[in-house]
């Protein structure tokens, strides 16, 4: 605390901050970092802050978990920039076409979510993933007959599925810095159950969506569009090693159980592999890799502000004195109750991405967490939950982007994908926690 804190030592009032973000944060056409800001400004006040000890704040969040999360994202865009330009992605995304065989709307349907599913888990990114497989995917599978509010919805939840699935992504970095899991755990027990529930869902609603006469879209192509581009032999040879130094990395992360910090190495690494083996000159990828990161910046800066605000709640211990009033309530002995409210309260009650969403939702629960017992595979799901319901349910960023790269303009379609994986996912982990966690966990 500084020398004129405006809240005593273990208070309630220290939450403040993290009301202000949260209100401030729903506000439509706020962006993130205004949110943040602000709430750190309000820490700032109750907490008695001085312009030297808040240089030291700055200092501190930079080396913090969070500050090396968003450096992740930076180095997870930097890679996929030298991706785009060596064709990696494309090269995939082709591989994925021919040999799923997009001759049925049911097999089109699936070579969406199979190939927005593993750019996105690669890339680390929604927007991006989707942005590059949009050109590629949508002549073929509208040959098909897949309207543009299909492939919006199937974008969206088959991309968000990838970003906790990929081992490299900034939501499972974070996942696993938060919880202590090993990957392969948290996919067992968490993201693989997670995301199957999603994929299978949003299978369905793509049915359902390409037989309702009410969605009356339809693709219109040029003839540019419907000429497939054929992939060198070179864009070949460079995603074949690309794939295989990625999985190399992946494997010798979990046998020698490397931490968050191991990312970096894998991201520049496998940069400099792709350039190497496409014969692109290191400035070039440099170039490439700077720009991708670039684009990140504002992330960055985000997660600094946003751990500058935990610390400030830290001072005044309000998480703690939130677990202790949260107790009262609930009990010692509650622990599917603390999981379904810490899903329903990341779900619905906060908002601003999902590695800060998953961070915050942790600090909230983390005392109950513990004084209840809760295992971190069962936390970890709920956790998930919390951070990718959110953008599923509520029109943002995430759900727009898509929308408009599938050439959509059926918000009702995205909803209606949206609230389907969402619900769905959310009655599993109550079930999960009162009926599954007993029986796999028992105290």
């Amino acid at each position: 605390m500084g020398p004129h804190a405006l809240i005593p030592e273990e208070s309630l009032w220290a939450l403040i901050p993290l009301v202000v973000y949260v209100i401030v944060a729903f506000k439509p056409k706020v962006h993130a970092l205004t949110s943040a800001f602000l709430s750190c400004a309000v820490g700032y006040i109750l907490t008695g802050q001085t312009p030297a000890l808040t240089g030291k704040l700055i200092q501190k969040s930079l080396g913090s978990t969070l500050g090396l999360i968003g450096l992740i994202i930076m180095c997870g865009a930097g890679l996929g920039a030298v991706m785009t330009e060596a064709h990696v992605t494309h090269t995939m995304v082709h591989w994925i076409v021919k040999y799923v065989g997009v001759k049925t709307e049911k097999r089109a349907i699936l070579c969406v979510i199979l190939t927005t599913t593993l750019v996105c888990g690669l890339l680390g990114t929604l927007a991006g993933g989707c942005a590059i497989v949009a050109p590629i995917l949508i002549p073929v599978v509208a040959a098909a007959g897949l309207k543009p509010a299909t492939v919006a919805c199937l974008f969206q939840s088959s991309g968000e599925t990838g970003l906790i699935w990929g081992p490299f992504t900034g939501p499972t970095v974070a996942l696993l810095a938060i919880t202590g899991l090993s990957y392969g755990r948290m996919m067992l027990w968490a993201a693989l159950p997670y995301g199957l529930i999603w994929l299978v869902v949003i299978y369905f609603c793509g049915k359902k969506i390409q037989h309702d006469p009410s969605y009356d879209e339809v693709y219109s192509l040029t003839d540019d569009e419907k000429t497939v581009a054929e992939v060198t032999g070179k864009e070949k040879r460079t995603t074949v090693i690309f794939l295989a130094g990625f999985i190399g990395l992946l494997a010798y992360s979990m046998i020698s159980k490397q931490g968050t910090a191991y990312t970096c190495f894998v991201m520049l690494s496998l940069a400099l592999l792709i350039a190497v083996v496409s014969r692109m000159s290191l400035s070039q990828m440099f170039k490439k890799f700077s720009e991708g990161m670039g684009k990140m910046s504002g992330t960055f800066l985000l997660f600094i502000f946003l751990n500058m605000m935990l610390e400030y709640i830290n001072m005044g211990h309000g998480f703690e004195a939130l677990g202790k009033w949260f107790l009262q309530f609930v009990g010692e002995g509650s622990r599917a109750m603390v999981v379904i409210l810490g899903t329903l309260v990341g779900s619905f009650g906060i908002n601003g991405g999902a590695v800060a969403q998953l961070k915050v939702t942790n600090d909230l629960f983390i005392e109950s967490v513990k004084a209840t017992h809760v295992p971190e595979e069962v936390w970890a799901i709920a956790l998930i939950c919390g951070s990718r319901v959110t953008t599923s349910i509520y029109p943002g960023s995430n759900m727009l982007a898509p929308m408009g790269l599938a050439r959509s303009e059926s918000i009702k379609a995205m909803l209606f994908g949206g609230w389907c994986v969402s619900m769905t996912s959310i009655l599993f982990i109550i079930l999960w926690a009162l009926v599954g966690m007993p029986f796999f966990f028992p105290l």
